[in-house]
């Protein structure tokens, strides 16, 4: 079964193109690593698969639903993770997930067991209780990932999701989310560090509004390293 699938989406920005004919499917419970430069497109990408953005022409589904035809059916099985930081900094960590949980309409013991269990998932039940404030960013990163997991979305999108970070919060953060996909949960995780890419994950490689290359990271690395590879791929011609 197909957890995430885009074909054919094309979109512009008055004469610039930033994506061009973009299509890739992700199977449920696998982890996509959407590898690109700054610029190749992976925001645009993002903002069209949470419907910020609409594609005049393609076509995306989201666990088997239409996002043009039906999207409150595909975007109820949507979880988002935003490169910029939305956590209430006032408000503990239970409070900004309880508050996103009435934004579902989920409420009472539903709710709180929808919250411990996303709490639980990502090791931040002991912080349960702590202002967002008061968290490092490694920390205020998985309260994010939790939040988005109350509602159990089929499919979690990860934009640049260790921005900031340093690398021992980076990894962490990176192995939880493929524990996450490990337990059901199609990932897309975009990116343009290559040491977070797995060499079993499914890689796309988008450059310069188009797919330059997708399928088993170890296969497109091939013989050598795979940041090496990404940067033979990715290079201006001088």
């Amino acid at each position: 079964m197909t957890g995430l699938s885009v074909k054919d989406i094309t979109y512009r920005y008055g004469a610039k193109t930033a994506l061009d004919g973009v299509s890739f499917d992700i199977p449920q419970g696998a982890f996509c690593a959407l590898l690109g430069p700054n610029g190749a497109g992976k925001s645009t990408l993002f903002s069209l698969l949470t419907r910020l953005f609409v594609a005049p022409v393609g076509q995306i589904d989201i666990a088997g639903h239409n996002l043009a035809r039906d999207p409150r059916a595909a975007l109820a099985k949507l979880g988002i993770v935003f490169q910029q930081p939305t956590l209430d900094l006032d408000l503990s960590v239970r409070q900004n997930l309880s508050y996103f949980a009435a934004l579902h309409g989920l409420s009472g013991r539903d709710a709180r067991m929808r919250i411990e269990a996303a709490l639980d998932r990502l090791d931040m039940l002991p912080r349960a209780q702590e202002k967002a404030r008061g968290l490092n960013g490694g920390h205020r990163r998985r309260a994010e990932i939790a939040r988005a997991l109350v509602h159990a979305p089929a499919v979690l999108l990860l934009d640049e999701p260790t921005v900031g970070l340093d690398a021992a919060a980076r990894a962490a953060i990176t192995e939880h989310v493929h524990h996450l996909a490990q337990d059901g949960t199609t990932i897309l995780w975009a990116t343009h560090l290559t040491d977070e890419v797995w060499p079993e994950d499914q890689l796309v490689v988008l450059h310069q509004a188009a797919i330059l290359a997708q399928g088993a990271a170890a296969d497109i690395a091939g013989e050598i390293p795979l940041h090496d590879r990404f940067l033979a791929m990715t290079a201006t011609p001088a």
